[in-house]
């Protein structure tokens, strides 16, 4: 069964909203895996405008699934990956102002610099993961930096997805048979929620994890962050 993990930016985006404790990052965690999650991820921006380094840090006791953290391999974050050694590190190439990151990797140009940050990682026994798009070279040029698993940009699906589903998928299916080939793991994230994730899971059912925030905590607030965590569970099922 493909796992879901659950990132908590946006509980702290509306924290920070009033600078004070409410809602409680950590709490948040507890309760995510609580309520079934099977992992808990973060993306810690330099600015910190949501998760701050500081929760990072707190946060990694208390999670008992797996604790999964994206960002820019910058000096800053490769420390706090390797002071606070999460389960997963998902490298992703955002720009330090970007509002959400909205490109995969370029691994043809950057296999140098992202194998020796790898090999960083994995020395530590950190799992890692590459954020790429779907282009073939740039799949096959990620297994060769040592990457356990690439994860799928899946913006692209989720806009295209309810014109022509079936389209929309196509691309990402292909990449996940030349990731499979490579014996990359694979993950996926970004604009997936409760209208399209199904669909995107049947068409690529071993899928290892989907990583889902946005959709996820704003369908919490009309339906509940248990009972919506045990519905995008549901669609992974099948």
């Amino acid at each position: 069964m493909t796992k879901l993990s659950v990132n908590i930016n946006k509980i702290a985006t509306l924290r920070n909203a009033r600078q004070g404790d409410i809602p409680n990052v950590k709490s948040a965690a507890i309760n995510c895996e609580l309520f079934g999650a099977d992992g808990i991820t973060v993306h810690p921006r330099p600015d910190e405008r949501h998760i701050r380094y500081k929760d990072v840090i707190e946060i990694r006791p208390v999670i008992k699934t797996e604790f999964n953290i994206e960002g820019y391999p910058s000096s800053k974050f490769i420390a706090l990956v390797l002071a606070v050694k999460p389960d997963q590190v998902t490298l992703v190439p955002d720009a330090h102002d970007a509002i959400t990151s909205n490109a995969g990797w370029d691994t043809v140009k950057y296999r140098i610099f992202l194998t020796e940050m790898i090999t960083t990682f994995r020395k530590e026994g950190i799992k890692t993961s590459l954020f790429v798009d779907t282009e073939p070279v740039n799949i096959e040029y990620a297994a060769l930096t040592g990457t356990d698993r690439v994860e799928l940009y899946t913006e692209p699906y989720a806009t295209l997805f309810t014109r022509d589903a079936s389209e929309a998928v196509a691309p990402f299916i292909r990449a996940a048979e030349i990731a499979r080939d490579a014996g990359l793991g694979l993950n996926a994230g970004h604009d997936l929620n409760l209208e399209n994730l199904s669909y995107f899971h049947k068409n690529i059912p071993w899928l290892a994890e989907v990583s889902i925030g946005h959709a996820l905590i704003s369908d919490a607030l009309y339906l509940g962050l248990e009972n919506t965590i045990q519905i995008y569970k549901r669609q992974l099922a099948g």
